[in-house]
């Protein structure tokens, strides 16, 4: 059980679990979940979606073994999904968990989302233009991605460093925010994240060495051709779903959807899946470096030294440290 419900005098807890893709999260949370009387949030912003299983490397019922899990299969692949709207449902998320009197551990790689949370980021001033997204995307459907990512480059460099110039609707959002207020967008969010955090939190970044990291990566875009992504995307597709749904930007899918429209082989799709994983996952690294408070936890440490097995020491290296910060109590 949670030993959450001694400290109500406190600011609420909150663990962050987070790090590049395929550096083994999901089953770390859920161990860490069993063991402290826990309940996991997705911050991810592909496995919200229904239908969309192999390409997002979506957490399995078994895998979840009884750990409640929010975020998760809760959205049509034709439905929008934003920090914004993450945000919100984060919070609600939050509310019911500790209304249970047990500790939520916020689980993805998704830093701007968890971020978001964390510092109880405030989009009030950041409402859509809905004129000038319309120009922003036709722009990169004329002139194309790259093009609107110099524009950004132009205004907010910062942004430039964690974004991908295919990510047009970070990069839409960003141009638009400076549009609209005169600042960058990056410059904002550094500034959300100075406050307080109303939470009693610990934030754990879990990494590996580099070569292993893509090793996995590869490793596991290949386990996902052999089970299924391009009949899963062809799936998607039937649906009604097009490239024009966020959804379907993600990795992995468009890639896919690319080659299932004759505009690459499933080679190419295939080779294209891996470097831009790779790149995401330095990005992401990138991103998870500049935040402050956190406790990184690199797995080439517990490699060679534990004798019960990697995760079984990481995970009470984290129990230690929970324990020190007084988040939570064995019993």
């Amino acid at each position: 059980m949670s030993k959450y419900e001694q400290n109500m005098t406190m600011a609420k807890p909150l663990i962050i679990l987070t790090g590049p893709t395929a550096v083994g999260k999901s089953a770390l949370s859920v161990a860490l979940a069993k063991e402290i009387g826990g309940e996991i949030i997705s911050a991810d912003s592909m496995q919200v979606y229904r239908h969309m299983d192999i390409g997002s490397a979506k957490i399995t019922r078994d895998e979840m073994q009884g750990i409640p899990h929010y975020l998760i299969d809760i959205l049509e692949p034709v439905e929008e999904f934003h920090v914004v709207r993450f945000q919100s449902l984060a919070r609600e998320a939050l509310r019911t968990i500790y209304a249970k009197g047990r500790i939520p551990i916020l689980t993805g790689g998704t830093g701007f989302y968890i971020q978001s949370v964390l510092y109880d980021i405030d989009f009030t001033e950041t409402e859509e233009d809905g004129a000038l997204r319309r120009e922003l995307e036709l722009f990169a459907r004329e002139q194309g991605n790259e093009a609107l990512f110099e524009r950004l480059r132009r205004i907010d460099p910062k942004s430039c460093e964690i974004l991908h110039a295919n990510n047009v609707k970070r990069v839409v959002r960003a141009i638009e925010f400076y549009e609209k207020t005169g600042k960058p967008i990056s410059e904002h969010n550094e500034e959300q994240q100075e406050k307080a955090s109303p939470y009693h939190f610990l934030y754990f970044v879990l990494n590996d060495e580099r070569p292993r990291l893509y090793e996995k990566i590869d490793n596991r875009v290949d386990l996902m051709l052999e089970v299924g992504l391009v009949a899963e995307v062809q799936k998607l597709v039937e649906m009604g779903c097009t490239g024009k749904h966020v959804s379907m930007q993600g990795l992995g899918y468009k890639e896919i959807l690319a080659y299932l429209e004759g505009a690459c082989t499933l080679e190419d799709a295939v080779y294209r899946i891996k470097r831009d994983t790779r790149h995401f996952a330095k990005r992401q690294l990138t991103w998870f470096r500049r935040e402050r408070d956190v406790t990184w936890i690199s797995r080439q440490d517990f490699r060679q030294t534990s004798g019960n097995g990697e995760d079984a020491a990481i995970l009470q290296y984290m129990l230690h440290h929970l324990k020190e910060k007084g988040i939570w109590k064995e019993d």
